[in-house]
C-alpha cells in the first residue's frame, strides 16, 4: 500500500480521498479550509497537514484536486507547495480540470526535480466520485502512469493513459464538448415535447431504447422535467471548463460553433441566478422564455 497525500477536499476530492483510505493506503490530507481537513480525518482517519509541502513529505503519490490553474500553482509551487516536500521518484497526480498548458508547465518543473507528474482530470461528477466509478484521463510519462495506475483504481471505473503531458486535460476538453452539446439537445427535446403536448416522460422512455440513448438522457431527464438541478457539477464550473477548451481551440484551429453557443446559453443561466445549479439546468433557460 502507498503513502498518499491528497490536496483539495472539495465535492470531488473528499470522497476520492476516502476511497484511497478504504483501499488501504496511508493518507495525509491538506485543504485550504482547515476545518474541512479536520472533518475528513474524523470521518476516515489518517492525518492532516497545515501546508501542501508538509502533506507531501514522505508520500509516494500526491493527488491534487483544486479549482483552476492558479489554484493548482498555489498548492504545487513555492516554499510551501507540494513539489517542495516531495522526494525524487514520487509522483504528483493532478485531478484538477485545468489547462493543458499548466500541465505541461508543471510536468517540466517536476522533471527538473526528478519527480513524476500526471495530469489526470476525471469525469463522472459527484456521484461518480462518491461511488468510486470515475473515468480518469491521464497525460504523462508511461513509467509514472505504470506506478500510479493501481492507486487510481481505488476510485475509477476507467483509467487510460492518453499521451504525453497535457493529453489528459485535452481529453477532458473532448468530454466537456460532448456533454455541452448533449445536454442542450436533451433540453430542447424535452422542451419541444412539452410544448407539443406530448407525454415527455413517455417520449423519453421510447427514444431511450433507440439511437437517441445517452447517459445524460438516462440519468437527467426525470430531474430536468421536475425542475431539480442539484446534482453536483455546477454551471459556474462548466463555464470555467468551456473557457479553457475554447481558448485551446483558438490555438489549435478547431471549429466549435455549437460549444461556443452552449457556453453563451450557460451564461444566460448564470444571469438568471443559476450559477450554482447543475449543468442540466439549460432547460430552465428555455422554460423561462416567453412563448408566442
Amino acid at each position: 500500500m502507498a503513502k498518499v497525500a491528497f490536496i483539495g477536499l472539495g465535492v470531488m476530492g473528499y470522497p476520492m480521498a476516502g476511497h484511497l483510505t478504504r483501499a488501504g493506503h496511508q493518507l495525509c490530507v491538506y485543504n485550504r479550509t482547515a476545518a474541512k481537513a479536520a472533518q475528513w480525518v474524523a470521518a476516515y482517519g489518517g492525518r492532516r497537514a497545515p501546508t501542501p509541502r508538509e502533506a507531501a513529505q514522505g508520500a509516494d503519490f500526491v493527488m491534487t484536486c483544486v479549482g483552476n490553474d492558479d489554484d493548482l500553482r498555489a498548492v504545487v509551487l513555492g516554499a510551501d507547495g507540494a513539489f517542495a516536500g516531495m522526494a525524487p521518484g514520487s509522483v504528483l497526480i493532478d485531478h484538477t480540470t485545468a489547462s493543458a498548458n499548466v500541465a505541461r508547465e508543471l510536468a517540466a518543473q517536476a522533471a527538473e526535480l526528478q519527480l513524476g507528474f500526471l495530469d489526470a482530470p476525471v469525469s463522472g461528477g459527484q456521484a461518480g466520485a462518491e461511488n468510486g466509478v470515475l473515468t480518469v484521463m491521464v497525460g504523462g510519462e508511461a513509467q509514472d502512469y505504470a506506478k500510479a495506475e493501481p492507486v487510481l483504481q481505488a476510485y475509477a471505473r476507467m483509467v487510460r493513459l492518453m499521451g504525453g503531458a497535457g493529453s489528459g486535460q485535452l481529453t477532458k476538453m473532448v468530454n466537456q464538448i460532448c456533454i455541452g452539446g448533449l445536454v442542450q439537445g436533451l433540453s430542447e427535446a424535452l422542451h419541444f415535447a412539452q410544448c407539443a403536448g406530448l407525454d415527455a416522460q413517455g417520449a423519453m422512455d421510447v427514444i431511450s431504447k433507440g439511437a437517441a440513448q445517452s447517459w445524460q438522457l438516462e440519468n437527467r431527464h426525470k430531474t430536468m422535467l421536475a425542475g431539480e438541478f442539484d446534482f453536483g457539477f455546477a454551471v459556474d464550473w462548466m463555464r470555467k471548463d468551456l473557457a479553457i477548451l475554447l481558448d485551446e481551440a483558438r490555438r489549435n484551429g478547431a471549429q466549435l460553433p455549437v460549444t461556443a453557443l452552449v457556453d453563451q446559453f450557460y451564461a444566460d443561466v448564470q444571469a438568471m441566478g443559476g450559477g450554482r445549479l447543475d449543468t442540466s439546468s439549460l432547460i430552465a433557460r428555455l422554460q423561462s422564455a416567453k412563448r408566442p
